[in-house]
């Protein structure tokens, strides 16, 4: 730097880097004698993949950390253009920034998990998880966001957010026990579906099992984390042999996979032989499919519905056998 700068950080780091960041630039200059003013500030980044352009363009709320007036002018310069149609600022100290991403993952991660814990309750007390959240969903302190039951969280932020915390809690003495539970709950929930589908046929070996679904969520093609993995994993280890179709997301999962599992060139190509479909992403491709046609191709007429997306009236009524998460 020759002039004035703001060092903005945009990824998301544990609490206290920015201040690292600021000392490594200190440092530097002190070593090549120079004096130039700088500020360094914390701008974390609220994108959802699958709609990141549309997040940037239009952001419900733009966090910032400075500390210093100037640094502030910079940014107000910086998201001016952005700010017109009212989208907030809201400007806050550095630590208070990082937390900031971090709590907000966290909160969401645990409202995931706090709904398939109720998931497992419900199954075993005879109540149906789908009214359950659309019954707290529609109290307006805790709105419907990020209650849907499933088969976990995966993807770069989640499971990764909630270690930092979690790492970050220990390092200050600090122990994040609903945090721990969350990430214990989550990892519980990969395994589900593995165990409904052992239950119902027993003996897995020499079972074709087709995967509706790979990446982590739909719109993208993401494998970090994924729970299709942990699944196919139980899946393998039984003895099953594994039919795998994801619109977008097969050629990063190959470099997973390999030849582990068979390659499917579309949903109804992957249940053709199979005894079994296992919905796992729910992508909109999926949402629809000509049931009669996946009944003729399948050998048993068994659906696992890992996103809770099929109409199990309807399905039962076709004949099929029908599993989701979190009914009784």
């Amino acid at each position: 730097i020759k002039e004035y700068t703001v060092v903005i950080t945009k990824s998301t780091v544990p609490v206290g880097s920015s201040a690292k960041v600021y000392k490594a630039i200190q440092q530097a200059l002190e070593e090549r004698g120079a004096s130039i003013p700088f500020d360094v500030a914390s701008n974390p980044e609220f994108l959802k993949e699958g709609a990141a352009v549309a997040d940037f363009m239009k952001p419900d709320r733009i966090v910032l950390g400075a500390d210093t007036e100037r640094a502030k002018e910079v940014l107000l310069k910086v998201y001016h253009p952005f700010v017109l149609n009212g989208h907030p600022l809201l400007f806050m100290d550095i630590p208070s920034a990082e937390m900031t991403k971090y709590a907000a993952n966290a909160m969401l991660a645990t409202r995931i998990s706090f709904m398939n814990d109720i998931a497992a309750l419900c199954e075993l007390t005879g109540a149906d998880v789908n009214k359950v959240r659309q019954g707290i969903g529609s109290d307006p302190r805790i709105g419907s966001k990020f209650l849907y039951p499933g088969i976990g969280y995966g993807g770069s932020c989640f499971p990764k957010d909630v270690k930092a915390l979690i790492k970050t809690g220990n390092k200050f003495g600090h122990k994040l026990r609903i945090l721990e539970a969350v990430e214990a709950v989550n990892e519980d929930q990969k395994k589900i579906l593995a165990g409904k589908i052992k239950t119902h046929f027993g003996n897995l070996e020499g079972k074709t099992i087709a995967l509706w679904g790979l990446a982590f969520k739909p719109n993208t093609d993401d494998m970090r984390e994924a729970p299709s993995l942990s699944l196919i994993e139980s899946l393998l280890a039984e003895g099953a042999m594994v039919k795998v179709f994801d619109p977008i997301a097969m050629d990063e999962a190959k470099h997973l996979l390999n030849d582990r599992v068979i390659w499917s060139t579309g949903i109804y190509d992957a249940a053709q032989h199979a005894d079994a479909v296992v919905l796992v992403t729910e992508w909109n491709e999926f949402r629809l499919p000509e049931w009669g046609r996946v009944a003729t191709s399948l050998k048993h007429k068994v659906i696992f519905d890992g996103r809770n997306i099929y109409d199990s009236d309807q399905l039962t009524k076709a004949g099929f056998t029908y599993y989701c998460i979190g009914k009784g």
